[in-house]
């Protein structure tokens, strides 16, 4: 049976450091987490000039996974946990700061040499208490290493993590994480499968889409009802997707900062640490 929609959140401008504003569909006034997912923010396209110097400084982070879909443009991935990585478009990333670690980010130095558009999504993912003091880990994946699925005339999907028409993505999480990318094309008709009991999310990236008939546009995140499990997408243009389900993880949230913990208590706790040089130093 199709799923209903709970929900449709537009994504509010959000600053993020003194030059770098994103849009924030998640968490919402109207609606705060769908746990494991805690945070959505849409760097929207913007045209980097040749020559130019951005990178966000480093910072830290504990508790949880910070996971980039890099759509366009080219960025880099450093922490003093060892990872010095690189993700271009169509790539994925999954860094898991566990107990803590201080990371920086931004487009690559050869990005900003040429110049070009860069754009990406970033998720907070989050993990069970268990797990929170876990050693850090980070993952990437290529846009070619992704399986394709939903795969038909006028669209396609690829599979970051989780299983999904017998096929598995290749970054792992703590708990059953299904997470996708795509397009369609205006016209066309896909129909997702969900598992009933799931937090399932719909993020348009770009385009505009009918669900239930109703018409959803660029820049909204669906959240969905947990029972049922069918959702049929309609594009109403040609249209960008993010698609998200997961098994919920009923544990009490405390988010603040850059941290994501279960207490009040633990978010001080973090934030007295990294006060007191608990986290490390980082050369970047």
């Amino acid at each position: 049976m199709k799923k209903a929609i709970e929900h449709i959140l537009f994504g509010r401008e959000k600053q993020i450091t003194k030059e770098e504003t994103i849009l924030q569909p998640l968490p919402h006034k109207d609606f705060r987490f769908a746990n494991p997912f805690i945070v959505l923010h849409h760097m929207l396209p913007k045209y980097i000039q040749p020559g130019s110097q951005l990178r966000i400084h480093p910072h830290p982070h504990r508790g949880f996974a910070p996971v980039t879909f890099m759509l366009q443009g080219e960025g880099y991935h450093k922490d003093n946990a060892g990872h010095d990585e690189t993700v271009k478009g169509g790539d994925v990333q999954w860094m898991f700061a566990g107990k803590g670690l201080l990371h920086s980010e931004g487009p690559t130095q050869n990005f900003l040499d040429k110049g070009g558009v860069n754009e990406f999504i970033q998720l907070w993912i989050n993990v069970p208490a268990a797990n929170k003091w876990d050693a850090p880990s980070y993952q990437a994946a290529t846009k070619e290493q992704l399986p394709k699925v939903l795969e038909q005339e006028g669209g396609s999907f690829r599979l970051a993590s989780g299983n999904y028409e017998s096929k598995t993505g290749p970054v792992k999480s703590f708990t059953p994480v299904i997470s996708m990318i795509g397009e369609i094309e205006k016209g066309k008709r896909v129909q997702f499968a969900a598992t009933p009991g799931y937090w399932t999310l719909l993020y348009v990236v770009n385009g505009r889409i009918n669900v239930n008939r109703e018409t959803v546009n660029e820049h909204h995140l669906i959240i969905f009802e947990k029972e049922n499990d069918e959702i049929i997408v309609c594009a109403e243009e040609n249209a960008q997707l993010l698609f998200l389900s997961a098994q919920p993880i009923d544990e009490p949230v405390a988010a603040k900062d850059n941290f994501v913990m279960n207490t009040a208590a633990e978010i001080e706790q973090a934030m007295e640490d990294y006060k007191n040089g608990k986290f490390g130093t980082l050369n970047y």
